[in-house]
């Protein structure tokens, strides 16, 4: 079965990716059906038409420190059979499916970055020293005594490093050298403002590089190992996050 692989960085978080793909759908003039969708991560779709007998195209999205990682796969099989079916490949079928993915994944990259302008995003940070990571104890709201890292709102325009840095400064009066992206969680829409799953959490690691700790809007902060993150009522949002800093505890 011939194929052809795309791999694109659109510069939107992983949800806004997933959902301008869903809206835009695909540039095949074939009628394809949905066979499989796991939000905001992978979907599916197969179908036939023309000269071809049968063809899948598959989508995965990874979230990154730029944004989000989107790979295409495109496989079809030809009707027309032997060295006929062959040639006709060759010189009619995968021009066309390069050039239509190509304008596609123009269109596309430009819509998702326009799209993630207008959704709220949150910023986290998971501050290390040692083997040793900063977790903050809301303070006040409906989620008021539960654990989190300290981060927060984007503000519209401004790079979410910037926002994470400006975050930690206002929070707990420190400066922070932001190092590595962790990862990416969807939010509920009472987090962000907005419809559930719109916005996400995406978070770094990184280190105070100055100031002295203190927490101006959480009840408590604490320094902790890596074991000792899991006894905590973490929210929602930061509690998948916890493997992949316990990974990173264990490896620094």
């Amino acid at each position: 079965m011939p194929w052809l692989r795309f791999t694109t960085l659109v510069e939107a978080p992983l949800t806004v990716a997933f959902d301008v793909a869903r809206v835009l759908g695909r540039p095949w003039p074939w009628a394809l059906t949905e066979v499989a969708s796991d939000r905001p991560h992978a979907d599916a779709h197969t179908g036939s038409g023309g000269l071809l007998a049968q063809v899948r195209h598959t989508r995965s999205f990874s979230p990154t420190g730029a944004g989000t990682l989107v790979d295409d796969q495109v496989e079809w099989d030809n009707r027309v059979p032997g060295p006929l079916g062959r040639l006709l490949d060759r010189t009619v079928v995968r021009r066309r499916v390069l050039a239509a993915m190509q304008a596609h994944l123009d269109l596309y990259a430009a819509a998702a970055q326009r799209r993630a302008e207008d959704v709220v995003q949150v910023v986290g940070a998971a501050l290390v020293d040692g083997d040793r990571v900063l977790v903050a104890q809301r303070g006040s709201g409906a989620l008021a005594g539960k654990w989190e890292f300290p981060g927060g709102k984007v503000e519209r325009g401004e790079p979410e490093l910037d926002a994470l840095v400006r975050e930690c400064r206002e929070e707990l009066s420190v400066d922070v050298a932001p190092q590595a992206f962790l990862g990416e969680v969807p939010l509920p829409g009472v987090v962000a403002g907005g419809p559930p799953g719109a916005s996400t959490l995406r978070v770094w690691w990184g280190r105070v590089s100055a100031g002295e700790l203190v927490a101006h809007e959480h009840h408590e902060v604490r320094w902790l190992t890596g074991d000792e993150l899991e006894g905590l009522d973490w929210i929602p949002a930061d509690r998948p996050l916890l493997p992949a800093v316990r990974a990173l505890l264990a490896r620094l």
